[in-house]
């Protein structure tokens, strides 16, 4: 219900306080626009920062300290089997949550962007109108919709607070640990939040629809991960659906199909990790110009301008990759297009990271991308075994791999598996966006020894002179 009278105006409205919005706002604040942002939390932050990326890497970090800890006895180091204090994770957890947001308030602050508390749905292309707010509605010149996206459910089978089958943000309230957890979903929501109960102390299935685990990357950078996943999981299920789900006060109760045919399969709890949609349904699009595409979210141009140019859409209300560091980029662009600068969002490379044990990252051109759009080019890859820092890391079943033009050398894409790859693929990011060959790579000096310079041997590779490695001809 609409709880206030006052109506206001702005020069810029942004709706949705997630990291592109908060990005949108703080960029165009910068620029000299009056801004105005409106989010029905209470904090600022969005799914990322509350109940997402940033509590689901806290969790990595302490299950990764678990997961050291069985590890050590390889390196003659025993630890006794760790004790773990639910309250005192989740305590950590929060505080992390807590003094980034508190941040973030202060910087709003700072730059002068007046926030508004409520619920946004628009009344024209120029105007929205507040429920739960003690606003009644708002007139702008321009708008930027960040409203972010929410989790796919079962069909049928609705979320609902505190019950046993839970998306993203009920596994990571961390109630506590089950015995069982079944997810269902192989790509990187599902695998995250499954190595976190794996290393809690759950017995984690994982189901997934198709032959593999994360088919957006490459199959080589997954293989690494899938043989740990197969030896720490209790079951990793390819080619497999879950139907029949069944929840009572003390479990669920699924039937598995497909080449893991079971009936009456007994969980404590289940996780759906089965994609995200828009939030978009409730806006009241319809009263504007804007359109939108079969998946649901606002067809914009270069600039995130939608077919009704007063309004923009950034992040996952614009669609294509769901990534928090993609949705800041889009904001920053279109502030800037709104306040007359130019600015288009044209990246060449989006870095995607999976935040496993190994992790997994790559950007630009994937070498399955190419198959599928038959680009020529050449690959070259270097294996962590052959690199000393890896080793003395025990991780030496990490793998650097550039895509490159076969008659250039202009690295197109780059796939990293193994410990800090969500850091090492930066440089990766950076030699596609600019155009870089891999003799650019192999002829910066990396530092020694260090799992940077697996780039370096990777070019190296490219060239057939890799100094650690001696790479198979097809890859000479």
């Amino acid at each position: 219900m609409v709880m206030g009278e006052l109506s206001v105006e702005t020069e810029l409205l942004v709706i949705g306080g997630g990291p592109g919005g908060y990005a949108a706002a703080f960029r165009a604040a910068d620029l000299g626009l009056d801004v105005t942002l409106v989010e029905a939390e209470p904090r600022l932050g969005g799914v990322c920062l509350l109940r997402g990326c940033i509590p689901s890497k806290a969790l990595l970090s302490a299950a990764e300290i678990v997961q050291r800890a069985r590890e050590g006895s390889e390196l003659g180091l025993t630890f006794g089997d760790p004790q773990i204090d639910l309250g005192r994770l989740r305590g950590w957890k929060e505080d992390i949550v807590g003094r980034l947001s508190g941040g973030l308030d202060r910087i709003a602050k700072q730059r002068g962007v007046q926030r508004v508390r409520g619920w946004a749905r628009f009344d024209g292309s120029h105007k929205v109108r507040l429920e739960h707010s003690d606003i009644a509605g708002i007139r702008f010149k321009h708008a930027i919709i960040a409203t972010g996206s929410t989790s796919n459910a079962l069909p049928g089978l609705p979320f609902r607070p505190g019950g046993r089958v839970m998306d993203s943000d009920g596994a990571l309230a961390l109630a506590d640990v089950p015995e069982r957890l079944l997810v269902i979903g192989g790509g990187y929501v599902g695998l995250e939040m499954g190595t976190v109960y794996a290393a809690l102390g759950s017995r984690v299935t994982v189901v997934q629809r198709g032959d593999r685990l994360l088919p957006t990357a490459d199959p080589d950078l997954v293989r690494p991960l899938a043989r740990l996943a197969a030896k720490r999981f209790e079951a990793v299920h390819l080619n497999s659906r879950v139907s029949d789900v069944r929840e009572d006060d003390t479990g669920v109760t699924v039937n598995l199909e497909g080449e893991a045919r079971q009936e009456n399969a007994r969980f404590d709890r289940v996780l759906v990790a089965i994609g995200r949609r828009p939030l978009l349904d409730d806006l009241n699009l319809e009263s504007t110009g804007v359109t939108r595409g079969k998946h649901g979210a606002v067809e914009v141009d270069a600039q995130r301008r939608s077919r009704e140019p007063a309004l923009y859409a950034i992040g996952d209300a614009a669609g294509g990759i769901m990534l928090a560091h993609k949705a800041m980029a889009e904001g920053k662009v279109a502030a800037e297009a709104i306040a007359g600068k130019p600015a288009a969002f044209e990246p060449q490379a989006i870095p995607a990271v999976v935040y496993t044990d190994p992790q997994i990252a790559w950007c630009g051109l994937t070498e399955q991308e190419a198959q599928q759009r038959q680009i020529p080019v050449k690959v070259a890859r270097f294996p962590w075994g052959a690199t000393g820092r890896a080793l003395t890391e025990n991780a030496g079943n990490g793998m650097t791999k550039l895509v490159c033009d076969p008659d250039t050398g202009r690295v197109l894409g780059v796939g990293i598996v193994g410990r800090h790859a969500e850091s090492l693929i930066t440089e990766g990011v950076l030699a596609v966006e600019m155009g870089a060959l891999a003799e650019d790579l192999a002829l910066s000096i990396h530092p020694h020894p260090s799992l940077s310079e697996t780039l370096g041997e990777a070019a190296e590779a490219f060239l057939g002179r890799a100094t650690h490695y001696v790479s198979p001809q097809d890859n000479r």
